[in-house]
């Protein structure tokens, strides 16, 4: 019965972390569903400055809020979404943006994963053609092996 108890409780605590909790705040939310829908969209794609790891959408940082009543400010005043997030990458840069774009200032960004990958299967090719290159070990000659069954019998190690 404990058993299963606990089991439940684990499920229930593992799915509890899991699940990513929503930052906007119900006084943010817009009254129009589709507006409202747009500024998640909007708000999942853009970096916490102060957490930098989060979307805005996620973020419980003083900053993401800001940013977030910001964008719905401006969609409530017409702004396309192109335009609020230009408006916000001029203001913050390119690291605003979750997905950075491909660009002469970001491509190492994008070079980086793909270069280390092509370099370690470079290095996984070579050291398999050294190895397949290199001749068996000996087998051990009497006195080697009589050696070693005196060290593997003898108790003080």
């Amino acid at each position: 019965m404990t058993r299963r108890f606990f089991a439940a409780l684990t499920v229930l605590v593992a799915l509890v972390v899991a699940h990513p909790a929503a930052a906007v705040q119900p006084d943010e939310m817009l009254k129009d569903p589709a507006l409202e829908a747009r500024a998640r969209a909007l708000s999942t794609g853009l970096r916490c400055l102060v957490c930098q790891n989060q979307s805005i959408d996620d973020s419980d940082a003083p900053l993401a809020h800001d940013l977030r009543v910001l964008i719905r400010r401006r969609l409530a005043a017409g702004d396309s979404d192109k335009q609020i997030i230009d408006f916000l990458v001029a203001r913050y840069g390119d690291f605003i943006l979750l997905k950075p774009p491909f660009a002469w200032d970001t491509v190492l960004l994008w070079a980086v994963a793909p270069g280390v990958l092509v370099l370690g299967a470079v290095a996984i090719a070579i050291t398999s053609r050294r190895r397949r290159g290199e001749p068996p070990s000996p087998p051990l000659d009497d006195g080697e092996e009589a050696a070693l069954r005196r060290l593997l019998s003898s108790d003080g190690g």
